[in-house]
């Protein structure tokens, strides 16, 4: 790895190999990274943390997608991500109606 761009709450960082440890929360967005061997690598990620230690970087989130072309990426995510949000919803609506009728039945 010769370079890491991640998106965090507090901006786009980059990280360099040997420079300052750092563990920084990862928001949703593109983490970009260079190789030596495959050069720039793209990466969609949800939420998350990077954890770097010298030359190491790790990167832990609740989805990721890979690429190497950011229009093929931008296609990849809109169909996976806005599948996960479609379920996501569906899973507040059966949680509030689960609420709900918890909440009637404890008054009676």
């Amino acid at each position: 790895m010769t370079h890491v761009v991640a998106e965090t709450s507090e901006g786009s960082y980059g990280f360099l190999p040997n420079r300052l440890d750092c563990v920084a929360p990862l928001t949703p967005g593109i983490l970009t990274f260079n190789c030596e061997k495959d050069g720039e690598i793209f990466v969609a990620v949800d939420e998350g943390v990077l954890i770097k230690t010298g030359n190491t970087v790790l990167v832990s989130v609740r989805s990721a997608i890979l690429g190497t072309d950011l229009a093929t990426l931008r296609s990849a995510v809109d169909k996976e991500f806005l599948v996960l949000n479609e379920q996501a919803q569906q899973v507040r609506t059966v949680m509030a109606k689960l609420e709900s009728s918890f909440l009637n039945r404890f008054r009676l």
